[in-house]
């Protein structure tokens, strides 16, 4: 009885750990050849007493529909969101199922109430950062993300007002 108990046991951790580097693979791959997008953030507190040091990333407006749209909104789905000539997206439309247009991007969302408010996640709610980095961290004003073929994106940097990605010091 024993060795069958290994024998699942060990099954168990291949399985888990086959599936986290496949998860982290896709991830590389998104990263590595994803479409560049730039969402821009409204002001939030960087400071978490439990979780760290970390940005809590809160798009603007223009970046959701409004709010009676994001209600009847399944909790999973993708919206439409447009591109200026520096990648930050916009709300466009919701998805269809219709061709993309010239500068447009199909973006997977969740459908979550944030202080009492719908809004929509692109898959990128926090940032976490090294301790003590939170004063070079409150001048992010964009989300840096690669978006997936299918819509599914990686957050990858917080970038100022100038659109230029921020890179702590050293400490």
């Amino acid at each position: 009885m024993r060795p069958a108990r290994l024998a699942i046991a060990l099954a168990g951790l291949v399985l888990i750990l086959g599936l986290t580097n496949w998860d982290i693979a896709q991830k590389r791959a998104v990263i590595a050849d994803g479409e560049l997008l730039m969402l821009e953030l409204r002001p939030v507190d960087p400071r978490s007493l439990l979780q760290g040091d970390y940005m809590a990333l809160a798009l603007a407006d223009a970046v959701m529909p409004d709010s009676t749209a994001i209600e009847s909104l399944p909790y999973r789905g993708t919206v439409i969101l447009s591109l200026d000539e520096n990648r930050i997206g916009r709300y466009a439309r919701l998805d269809d199922g219709s061709p993309l247009k010239d500068n447009e991007l199909r973006v997977q969302y969740r459908r979550h109430e944030d202080w009492g408010r719908p809004r929509l996640d692109y898959g990128a709610q926090s940032f976490f950062f090294q301790e003590g980095q939170a004063e070079v961290y409150q001048a992010a004003k964009y989300a840096v993300l690669r978006v997936a073929a299918d819509g599914g994106t990686v957050l990858t940097d917080l970038a100022d007002e100038n659109r230029e990605r921020i890179r702590p010091g050293p400490r």
